[in-house]
């Protein structure tokens, strides 16, 4: 089926439609949730909650951009949704976790392999993992993760920075990053996945 097909059934209710629509995108939608959730049975409830959402919110598609990222804007909302309804995450998001962490911009964690990375970026406190997955996974801006989390701007660039020495630090005593002034693309890492 055509993504034009699997839309059309979708907005008709066609369980096969729906089904193939489902089977297409939930891996990498999956991933997504991944690097959000505690656990792989919560990023599987998160998964399945986003997908409830797709197929409700279907008639709102206007065909503008790409399909794919209407989806991952939706599981998306929905995993930080979820995290938001949890208690822990609004406390962590306000706590300092990184105290006497030194901040080193030009040393970004290249050529580690994706599951590594998403293993170590799950490490990190809820809070920073949230900003650093929507700030620099997802690519919202410091003023979109401010409403969305409903902080302060300055708060997603301090738990931004945080959160990307702190992954540092772990990718370090891990060793997947050998010395603190190599340069890995870490991002790059975890967009293959």
């Amino acid at each position: 089926m055509t993504e034009e097909a699997l839309i059309h059934g979708c907005l008709k209710s066609d369980s096969t439609a729906q089904r193939e629509l489902y089977n297409k995108y939930s891996p990498k939608m999956l991933a997504v949730c991944y690097r959000f959730a505690h656990n792989r049975e919560d990023a599987e409830d998160m998964l399945q909650e986003g997908f409830i959402k797709v197929f409700l919110q279907m008639h709102t598609f206007e065909n503008r951009g790409a399909f794919e990222g209407w989806i991952r804007r939706i599981i998306v909302h929905t995993c930080i949704n979820i995290l938001k309804k949890n208690k822990k995450f609004n406390e962590s998001v306000d706590m300092i976790h990184a105290t006497g962490v030194q901040i080193r911009e030009e040393s970004v964690p290249a050529i580690i392999q994706a599951k590594q990375v998403v293993e170590c970026i799950r490490m990190l406190p809820m809070g920073y993992r949230t900003v650093l997955n929507l700030y620099a996974i997802e690519g919202y801006s410091h003023r979109e993760i401010a409403n969305i989390l409903g902080i302060e701007e300055s708060t997603s660039r301090s738990q931004y920075t945080r959160a990307k020495a702190m992954l540092e630090n772990i990718l370090i005593r891990r060793r997947i990053l050998n010395k603190p002034k190599q340069e890995v693309n870490w991002l790059a890492a975890v967009n293959q996945s």
